[in-house]
Parts: structure tokens; C-alpha cells; sequence
């Protein structure tokens, strides 16, 4: 992908360039091309004003909180005191005092220039912007980024979840927003940068129906199958403010995309907040604030300053980033799919309130507040220290028949997955479920949808949104559920589209395709054996382990009792004619393999097919 500039055009414009349009469109070596657009994007935090607090009013880290009864500092602190993983904030810079030795090397700049470029340090405005446009927009970012890593034992402000992560910023959301900017941010140093933290997205205003560009779409892809040396890139997301305005995060396609872990929010006593919007993607929850206007996220603020005033689901996303971070230095070989399947199981319901609490088909209590509940980071990094590697991703596509279907007042179609039983696209066991629609209806907002599993769970797709009056229906959408997680999706699912509305609304649905993703393992049956540890007896000059003791193999800066796909076990002879246990690579075509050939696979990436005779992927 290109991005280019003609400087015989008008930069900004309210129609197309027609004339350049028909000239790319003629032209046989161009296969793609797209004008950029402005797009409307908005941070999802609450507007409060800093004030100067302590690590005590930290409630939220304390072992006395009402979680699961270990998203304690104590807990996190084991995992933070060796941990090097590098988070990204997307959103914008000035971190003061977060975290210095990775600050001055890692914040950029994504906004409407040909490349990512540096930005200047913490304490220097940008020459564009005035002291004005400094002062709030820029904060979220600080605060965001505070919460994550901020230094611990500085006696400024409190302590970050991971205090000893590095963390830089991307500032992309005060200039013109593109899609090719939000690709540059998305994509930006896969290989170095290894989670990236989002409090923004579409407005949350219960009427906008939007998702990602085809450069957007491109770059989260590329970052789960390429980044972290393709283990993939780690995208948390917060699921959106939009409660106020009875807005459902499945219109949004950045909290569905089923790359992205979708976060909600929670008050201290267990209530749902008033900015909170519920759906059918989200995961897990974490703190964002308490029901008294006191004391809520404590972080750090721009000037210098330190706030415990930060709130919202912009609050709550960075706070699964610093605990998804200590997971990555207690296990880096986890992939992105693997940190999904462990955000499930150490999510708790605790003492989470909602009528909408309902147990799925393998037991696991699931809400569309909060996902499966609050995440516990003591058990995140406990468990990850035992989870061995998830078998490759598998997809398969069933497309309903005999369309269209008049809606009505009630619609039910059910459609038969049998299609899907064959030996490369059979799933034993599910992770995200996609229901892909076209429909037209004269009031968008009065429908409600909900799908059914063949073991009995129903997840709501989309709730009945009062302010979306738009008559445009849903042209090729995609709803996302969470809830059907490790099901076995055999048998017959159930679609149901209701008008909740005037009675005269009026509607056709011409397309229903359900895309299950899963994996041909019965995760409900799996024990947990391998495990992390620090027992490297030899490192290289840069860190790296290259010997490790007992059974254990060298991966990276850890010592592993198994290696993550892409890698396999083997013994090498060093030079003091010592034989050592390390995880070389597969062959790139390879997901998981017994050897550095291409004919020693064992398992292909999603977009292979298995040759099982040549034992290679094609």
C-alpha cells in the first residue's frame, strides 16, 4: 500500500476528485485505490479536573478490593520486577514522568504526513498547536499511559500496574483522521511495540454504525498474523462511553473486530457506570471508578502533575493492558489467541451486577456488560505461566439460503453448519462467532438481533438504539459475539431479527452469513503442563538465554518447558561441547512443525492447507 499526494488537487474537498478517480481507475497496473476521508473520532474518557493523589488511593490495586480477590499489587508486583514489554498508548504523547528511559525513544507522531515521525520530548509543545489546543486534549494519553507504567518507589504520584514496562505514545487523534493514519498507528513497529492500548474510537453517540478502513482492516490483520515475530500484535480496546446514549458497542468495528480484546468498565461496589455501553464483544471489565465522585483511576497528568480523577472505559482499557503485559513477562511466548482464551478463564463475575448474567453452554457465567467478568491479574499471571501454545485458528463460513426474508415484526431464520464437518474446517471447540448481514430498515435503531447456539446460549448481537433513526439498514455489517467461547458449534444456529418499535417499520434482509472461528482441540478437556521460568544458566551480550538448566528450553530471555508455534524443541552442540535445549525456528510456512524444513510441519497458519503425506503447507 501507497499513500500518495497530487499537488494539482485541493486538499480538502467536499466531493471526490472525479477526474483522478476515473485515471487510477483505467490505469491496469493499479489494483486498489481509495480517496481518504475524514473520519470522526472521539477518546473515551469522562472530563474531570487533576488533582494531586498518592499510591493509597489506589483502591482499585489494593488486596481488600472487592475483586476477584487478587487484582492486588502484591499479586502484580511479582510478575512487574523483570518485565520488558513494550506497551502503546494510541492516542497522544506528553507522558512527564511515566516512564523516562523508553519516553524520549518510542513516542510518534501519526497524523496527516507521508511517514511516522518523532515527536518532540514530553516538555516541548508541538510547533502546530498552541498552549491552548496542549492543555486537555492531550492528556488522555498521560493518563492512559500512567496507568500502565507509571514508575513505582519515585514518590511521584502511585504506581502503574506494570511499573516496570516501557510504554511510548502515538498521537493521532488532534489532526485529520484518515484511514491510512489510523493503519500508520495501528502497524507501527510490530516487532518492538507488543501491545497497543485504545481509549477511542467512533462517536458513542447511539446512532453511528462504523468500522475500520480497508488499510485499518489490513493493518490489524497483518499485526495478529506478522507481529511479535508472529505470535501477533496485542490490541486492547475500550468498548465505549456511549451508555448515556443507549449505544451498543457491536456498531462499532474496532471493539468487533475479533483482533481486538474488548474491555469494559465497572464501579468499585459492582455497578454498572452511566458511560458503560454493553455488547456481545466484550470480554472482560476492569475498574474504572467508584460510585462517589471522590477518589477515582489514579495516574499520572500533564505539567508535572499526578490526577486520581481519570474515569471512563478509557480508564478501564489500560489497566487489561498493564495486566496483559505482566502475562507476556511470565509467559512471552503466548500468542494473541492464547491471551484471549486466558482472559476468559481468570475473568470473574464476582460481584458484578446485571439481570442479564446467563451460563453458556460449557458452564462459564457471560454477560453483555462485562463479558465473563473482572480480570484477575494474580491468576492471569499464574495461569500463564502454565498454558501451552492453542492449536491454529480455523474458520469456516455457512451462507444461509433462499434469500431475501421480509422482517416483519419478528424474523427467524436457522441454518445448519453440516458444511463445516469436514477434516480442515472441522472445530471442536469455538472462540469468536461473526454473523455478517445486509439488510435494509425504515428505522435501523427499533431492531433487535440475537443469534442461538446449537447448545442453547443466546447472545443479543444489538440492542434496540432509540437515537439511531437512520433508514439505511446495515449494509454488509458484522456482529461479533464472545459468548459462545469454547462451545461446540455442531448443529443448528438460530438467527432472530425483532422489531421493538412502530409497528409499521418495514424491512428485507438479503444476506446472512455466520462465520464461526475456533480451533480442532476440545478445550474444555485441556490440563495445563508446560510452565515459564527464569532458570537461563547463560546469556548473550544483549539478554537474550542461550542455555538454559535441567529440561527446559531457551526461547528469547526465558526458559521454557515447551515452545510456542512457529518454534521447535531441538539440541544444539556449543562450542564448549555442551549440549544445549533451544527453540529454533520452523520453516516460515509452517504454524507449528518437528523440524526447520518445509516438509516438517505439523500444522499450517490459517491461510494454509495441510499436506499430510508431504507434511508441508501449501
Amino acid at each position: 500500500y501507497y499513500h500518495f499526494k497530487h499537488r494539482g488537487t485541493r486538499q480538502k474537498a467536499l466531493s471526490t476528485h472525479w477526474g483522478w478517480n476515473m485515471r487510477l481507475t483505467k490505469e491496469p497496473k493499479v489494483l486498489w485505490f481509495e480517496q481518504q476521508t475524514v473520519k470522526r473520532r472521539t477518546k473515551r474518557s469522562v472530563s474531570v479536573v487533576p488533582t494531586d493523589p498518592w499510591f493509597h488511593k489506589q483502591w482499585y490495586m489494593a488486596a481488600s478490593s472487592q475483586a476477584a480477590g487478587r487484582f492486588a499489587l502484591p499479586d502484580t508486583r511479582r510478575s512487574a520486577r523483570r518485565l520488558h514489554q513494550a506497551v502503546t498508548t494510541l492516542a497522544e504523547r506528553r507522558f512527564a514522568h511515566v516512564c523516562a528511559p523508553f519516553c524520549n525513544r518510542t513516542p510518534w507522531q501519526v497524523m496527516t504526513s507521508t511517514a511516522t515521525t518523532p515527536i518532540p520530548s514530553p516538555g516541548t509543545p508541538p510547533r502546530t498547536r498552541t498552549a491552548h489546543m496542549l492543555t486537555l486534549p492531550l492528556r488522555h494519553g498521560t493518563r492512559c499511559a500512567g496507568e500502565v507504567a507509571a514508575a513505582a518507589n519515585n514518590q511521584i504520584c502511585g504506581a502503574g500496574i506494570a511499573y516496570n514496562a516501557r510504554v511510548g505514545g502515538v498521537r493521532m487523534l488532534d489532526g485529520p483522521i484518515t484511514d491510512m493514519v489510523e493503519a500508520q498507528s495501528l502497524s507501527l513497529r510490530p516487532q518492538h511495540i507488543q501491545i497497543y492500548s485504545a481509549s477511542w474510537g467512533p462517536k458513542d453517540d447511539g446512532k453511528t454504525v462504523d468500522r475500520p478502513g480497508v488499510l485499518a482492516a489490513e493493518a490489524f490483520y497483518r499485526g495478529v498474523t506478522k507481529g511479535r515475530g508472529g505470535l501477533g500484535s496485542i490490541f486492547i480496546w475500550a468498548s465505549g462511553n456511549g451508555g448515556i446514549n443507549y449505544d451498543n458497542c457491536n456498531c462499532d468495528g474496532y471493539t468487533n473486530s475479533i483482533y481486538t480484546l474488548s474491555v469494559g468498565s465497572v464501579l468499585a461496589g459492582g455497578r454498572r457506570p452511566w458511560y458503560s455501553e454493553g455488547c456481545s464483544t466484550i470480554l472482560t471489565t476492569t475498574y474504572s471508578s467508584r460510585t462517589t465522585s471522590e477518589v477515582q483511576i489514579v495516574t499520572t497528568d500533564l505539567h508535572h502533575r499526578c490526577t486520581d480523577k481519570h474515569t471512563g472505559t478509557s480508564a478501564s482499557a489500560p489497566l487489561a493492558a498493564g495486566m496483559i503485559a505482566l502475562a507476556l513477562e511470565a509467559n512471552p511466548a503466548l500468542t494473541w489467541r492464547d491471551l484471549q482464551h486466558l482472559t476468559v478463564r481468570t475473568s470473574k463475575p464476582a460481584h458484578l451486577q446485571a439481570e442479564d448474567w446467563a451460563v453458556n453452554g460449557v458452564g462459564r457465567k457471560v454477560s453483555h456488560h462485562y463479558g465473563y467478568g473482572l480480570l484477575d491479574a494474580g491468576l492471569l499471571v499464574e495461569m500463564a505461566k502454565v498454558w501451552t501454545g492453542t492449536q491454529p485458528q480455523r474458520r469456516c463460513s455457512v451462507k444461509a439460503h433462499h434469500p431475501p426474508w421480509n422482517i416483519g415484526s419478528k424474523l427467524t431464520i436457522s441454518t445448519d453448519i453440516s458444511s463445516c464437518l469436514g477434516r480442515t474446517k472441522r472445530i471442536r471447540s469455538l472462540e469468536h462467532v461473526q454473523v455478517q448481514l445486509s439488510l435494509s430498515y425504515s428505522r435501523r435503531g427499533d431492531l433487535v438481533i440475537a443469534l442461538t447456539s446449537p447448545m442453547g446460549t443466546t447472545s443479543t448481537l444489538v440492542t434496540m438504539r432509540p437515537y439511531d433513526t437512520s433508514q439505511q439498514g446495515y449494509k454488509d455489517w458484522t456482529f461479533m459475539s464472545t459468548h459462545f467461547w469454547d462451545e461446540n458449534p455442531n448443529g443448528t444456529w438460530t438467527l432472530q431479527l425483532e422489531n421493538k418499535g412502530d409497528a409499521y417499520n418495514t424491512g428485507l434482509l438479503t444476506s446472512f452469513i455466520l462465520h464461526l472461528h475456533g480451533t480442532d482441540e476440545d478445550m474444555t478437556a485441556r490440563r495445563f503442563a508446560a510452565f515459564a521460568v527464569d532458570k537461563c544458566v547463560r546469556r548473550d551480550t544483549q539478554g537474550a538465554c542461550e542455555e538454559c538448566s535441567g529440561s527446559l528450553y531457551a526461547y528469547q530471555r526465558s526458559c521454557l518447558s515447551y515452545c510456542p508455534p512457529r518454534y521447535y524443541g531441538c539440541t544444539q552442540r556449543t562450542a564448549a561441547t555442551n549440549t544445549v535445549r533451544v527453540c529454533a525456528s520452523c520453516h516460515p510456512s509452517c504454524y507449528t512443525c518437528q523440524g526447520a524444513s518445509a516438509n516438517s510441519c505439523t500444522a499450517c497458519p490459517p491461510t494454509h492447507t495441510f499436506d499430510k503425506l508431504a507434511c508441508s503447507c501449501s
